[in-house]
């Protein structure tokens, strides 16, 4: 890693990441990245690395200046795999914070999967001459941003001379406004609807409880739930967007007073668990649902995992089945739940959540086979995709 940060090629958002995720100072790194970029102002890699790190220290701003930087260098980025390649993926991205492409890096990382990650875009230099590739992988997951690229990239792609995985007109499907309008015919499935409001019509809204967050919000920032109509103004006094996504409140309580929410993954249409969250409360974030404090919790997880082929996956093969076919992704992480009536409820579908084995092995040794899976069945549907293509 130290030839990395002094210059030797990209270290990568997986590495970065886990870095943060255990704790370690990521002043040292960023101080080497910036000497790196001040000595060298046309090192992209260095650049690409600098905004990763700086949206893990929640400097989104001041990150996405240093990714323009980075991208006005070079739009074409390198993660070479670990021995001899069986598979060369080019990725398609867009520029954007860590929630805007696939995080293919950590389904890859460790592998034989060569990724190449080019980024498009309005305001990007021109394509260079792509390498050669088995695979192109469109990465960009949708967002109003992303739609227009998206959609343009439908086009671009029709005759590509390899396999393409993810299609954009596939990933357009994922909108919160489109899914359930795609999925509303799924058997076992309850995925409820989201109407988009501006601020004014938002103020009018009488039927509570419902959910609301902003426009292209994820990971629960500005979500909240309305009980009473009086909570409305008060909310958009914190809330400064013009425009939200407003979804009735299903109670997915268990009869235990708990809400479980799961994370699978689809490879190919087969499902896969990623984790499993328990908690009192309706809003279910993994990293805040007190899994690393309760051993009772991870016991369940680890049942969960190891018993969701014959159960969980089992219990909702229709909903899964049903899912897959109707959107055509070939990799997509759904955040569900179970209603009360035993419909698997879907709380939202996309391609770019994150799937990682960073968690502390210690703590849950569950996981580590769990996601050997998971990362196996990935390189798997892309071997099989090479083969088809060939």
């Amino acid at each position: 890693m130290d030839n990395e940060i002094r210059g030797e090629g990209l270290m990568g958002l997986a590495k970065l990441m886990k870095m943060a995720f255990d704790g370690i100072d990521l002043a040292p790194v960023g101080d080497a990245l910036i000497q790196r970029a001040e000595a060298n102002p046309q090192d992209a890699e260095a650049f690409m690395d600098l905004s990763i790190l700086l949206q893990l220290r929640n400097s989104k701003e001041v990150a996405l200046g240093v990714q323009k930087q980075a991208l006005s260098n070079e739009i074409l980025y390198h993660l070479p795999s670990t021995m001899n390649p069986a598979v060369r993926l080019l990725a398609i991205m867009a520029p954007g914070d860590l929630m805007t492409n696939t995080p293919l890096e950590f389904l890859v990382e460790g592998s034989d999967i060569s990724l190449y990650m080019l980024y498009v875009g309005e305001g990007l230099p021109p394509v260079p001459p792509l390498p050669e590739h088995d695979l192109l992988f469109v990465a960009i997951g949708e967002s109003t941003g992303t739609r227009p690229v998206l959609q343009e990239l439908g086009s671009a792609l029709k005759s590509w001379p390899c396999p393409v995985l993810n299609r954009p007109a596939n990933i357009l499907k994922t909108s919160r406004e489109s899914a359930p309008f795609f999925l509303a015919k799924v058997p076992g499935l309850a995925i409820p609807g989201a109407i988009r409001v501006k601020r004014e019509a938002l103020q009018r809204i009488r039927d509570v409880p419902f959910i609301v967050r902003p426009i292209d919000s994820h990971a629960g920032h500005g979500l909240a739930k309305i009980d009473s109509i009086e909570q409305i103004a008060g909310y958009l006094e914190e809330m400064p967007q013009p425009e939200f996504y407003v979804s009735p409140f299903i109670d997915y309580r268990s009869q235990d007073g708990l809400y479980r929410k799961y994370r699978v993954v689809l490879i190919g249409g087969k499902p896969f668990a990623a984790h499993m969250g328990i908690s009192d409360h309706w809003m279910i974030h993994y990293a805040n649902a007190g899994m690393n404090a309760s051993m009772q919790k991870r016991e369940e997880e680890e049942r969960f995992m190891k018993d969701f082929d014959e159960d969980f996956a089992k219990r909702h093969a229709e909903a899964f089945k049903g899912m897959h076919e109707a959107l055509g992704l070939d990799y997509l992480v759904i955040d569900c739940a179970e209603t009360r009536d035993g419909k698997l409820l879907v709380f939202e579908i996309d391609t770019g959540a994150v799937v990682h084995a960073m968690d502390p092995a210690d703590i849950f040794p569950y996981k580590v086979p769990q996601m050997q899976k998971v990362f196996s069945a990935f390189r798997d549907m892309l071997l099989g995709a090479r083969r088809e293509g060939a």
